[in-house]
């Protein structure tokens, strides 16, 4: 595939770059974000997939996260994909939480959505192998994390393929989607109403089900505005019970901004870096 340059600038040493490609998966073009710490210049670096929640895009988290000093000082590469096909022919919907902006990391398979919205191949299949392709990562060292949409999609990917993931984090994960209206109006537009087909993109119920064979850190702000629709207690019950590595991180006082992301990025960084070298 044919990879467009947008831009690229200098960042902590490193090189923060944004690129376009025709994507086979979606049928749009698509935009992700590519930070290459300095140690890229002398070799393959593992990398940190950073999955964005609703109605963000690439930028959001690489312009407010504050990955980029963290990622350079640690020596790992960051990937900032979006969250959902978009452009003119796109289906989109009114509500800010189904549509272009809110993908939800699912293959669709319902119409008007299964035509573009195939969110689930994109990151875990077309994307890497574009990436791998073209910039010096390490295939064989990947880790996962994301915020709210982008964490139920981190921790769901990588119960899904826990050979791929040598890591895996989440910020304020929407965690029970199947039992939550951030999840079950989406589910049931992109993948239709027998809820069976929902468990895979459930990270209570895949936990219930396989856990991960790594730890696991989340971090969730106790003053987090979503806390009704996340329902974190869900699966922190359900990590208990399986007896899952890990930390469930209750952080006081903070809500679901990128004020909260940025406060706790710098320590999922390092988490992810002394699990992928």
């Amino acid at each position: 595939m044919s990879l467009e340059t947008v831009s690229e600038n200098r960042s902590f040493g490193g090189t923060q770059g944004v690129y376009r490609h025709k994507s086979q998966a979606t049928g749009t073009d698509m935009t992700f974000a590519v930070y290459l710490p300095p140690a890229a210049e002398d070799g393959l670096v593992p990398v940190l997939w950073y999955l964005s929640g609703l109605t963000c895009t690439h930028e959001n988290a690489m312009t407010k996260a504050g990955a980029q000093q963290w990622a350079a000082e640690s020596g790992i590469g960051l990937i900032f994909p979006d969250t959902s096909p978009r452009g003119e022919g796109v289906p989109d919907d009114d509500a800010y939480d189904l549509g272009q902006g809110a993908g939800f990391y699912v293959d669709a398979t319902q119409d008007p959505w299964k035509k573009n919205f195939q969110m689930w191949h994109y990151v875990t299949h077309e994307l890497p192998e574009l990436v791998f392709d073209n910039f010096q990562l390490d295939r064989e060292a990947q880790g996962i994390t994301g915020h709210s949409m982008g964490g139920h999609g981190a921790l769901t990917i990588a119960m899904t393929f826990p050979d791929r993931y040598r890591s895996v984090s989440a910020f304020a994960p929407i965690a029970n989607p199947s039992q939550s209206d951030w999840g079950r109006k989406q589910l049931t537009a992109y993948l239709g109403g027998d809820e069976s087909a929902w468990a895979a993109h459930d990270s209570t119920l895949l936990m219930r089900e396989k856990g991960y064979k790594g730890e696991i850190l989340i971090d969730q702000g106790t003053d987090d505005q979503f806390l009704e629709l996340l329902k974190p207690e869900a699966l922190a019950q359900a990590m208990v019970a399986r007896r899952q590595p890990g930390m469930f991180r209750m952080q006081p006082g903070y809500d679901h901004s990128y004020f909260f992301v940025q406060s706790f990025m710098g320590e999922h960084v390092l988490w992810h870096a002394e699990r992928l070298y």
